[in-house]
């Protein structure tokens, strides 16, 4: 299964030490965010990686072109200075010939000590045009913005904004792993657009078209000073 990476944003959160090198490469114990990520993913199910990458995406590059094998291959897709959003960039990865025809997609700066394999397996086996991993949150993390049903494994309401209903009525949380069909992403995104994978997302759980899987252990994530220390607590122990 392949696995893309969403890597272009500027990680404002954890200014300065992002002025001067890409958050993905942001040091995690003493070696980079991207290696820790990367080595994960070989290691649970993922067969090749597509980073699409933005600010600074050259140096990204590079380091994975000299620095340790990581046991899978490894693309790119650059989107420069003109980023196109979440699902834009996966657009971009389809006409550019890279995009697998049933693919994960998660972020630059998400540590997600789940099994990949396994989400693959229970997308094709939803048969829906996407799967969305959740987390039981209950608020905790950050605001919870899902309404999941465990017995059918569909996501009913996918509302990152609270429009549709209040904060109050959402106990999950999107987990920051996904997959999706190429066919989802031509259809429903158009070349050189911007677009939101949120947006996408909560399309797709008012058609009945986004299945669920739910994870039992909490995510961890880079973008923030207190989300980093908690990766480094977490990669400690």
């Amino acid at each position: 299964m392949q696995c893309v990476i969403l890597a272009g944003d500027l990680g404002t959160r954890i200014r300065p030490i992002t002025e001067t090198i890409p958050k993905v490469l942001v040091p995690v114990n003493g070696e980079p965010f991207l290696d820790h990520q990367l080595l994960w993913l070989a290691g649970h199910g993922v067969s090749e990686v597509v980073l699409a990458l933005g600010h600074m995406g050259e140096l990204v590059e590079a380091h994975v072109k000299a620095g340790p094998s990581y046991g899978i291959p490894v693309r790119f897709v650059h989107e420069g200075s003109a980023l196109r959003g979440t699902a834009g960039a996966l657009r971009l990865a389809c006409d550019l010939g890279v995009l697998a025809e049933n693919f994960l997609v998660t972020y630059g700066d998400s540590y997600l000590p789940i099994d990949f394999g396994t989400v693959a397996d229970a997308f094709r086996e939803s048969g829906r045009a996407g799967l969305m991993t959740v987390f039981k949150n209950d608020g905790q993390w950050d605001s919870s913005n899902v309404v999941f049903d465990a017995e059918t494994r569909m996501i009913t309401l996918y509302d990152k904004w609270h429009r549709l209903r209040p904060a109050s009525d959402f106990a999950y949380i999107d987990y920051g792993l996904s997959a999706l069909k190429r066919e989802t992403v031509t259809r429903e995104i158009g070349p050189g657009k911007k677009a939101d994978l949120a947006e996408l997302f909560h399309a797709l759980s008012l058609r009945g078209e986004l299945a669920g899987l739910e994870a039992k252990r909490r995510f961890y994530e880079i973008g923030s000073p207190a989300g980093l220390a908690d990766l480094e607590g977490f990669l400690s122990s």
